[in-house]
């Protein structure tokens, strides 16, 4: 009997966008992530200038805002 273990899939961010009240995570999979802005109050109280200013951490394993300080994972939107 050939029993195999599950191998995890990494998932990847690619895109960020935002709109009045929800932000919009586009993964490597296909699917797209849709959060409240206000699970992230510094995100809410952002500026567009600042919310915009996001770049990808590790390949896309997390997302970070430089005028924020703020950091999210992938892993922690998907749970």
């Amino acid at each position: 009997m050939n029993i195999s273990s599950p191998r995890a899939v990494v998932v990847l961010a690619i895109s960020v966008q935002f709109d009045a009240d929800r932000m919009h995570v586009q993964l490597s999979d296909g699917r797209e992530i849709t959060v409240p802005l206000e699970w992230f109050p510094s995100l809410r109280d952002a500026t567009d200038v600042q919310k915009n200013n996001w770049r990808l951490i590790g390949t896309g394993v997390g997302i970070h805002w430089d005028d924020l300080d703020e950091d999210i994972s992938v892993q922690g939107l998907l749970q």
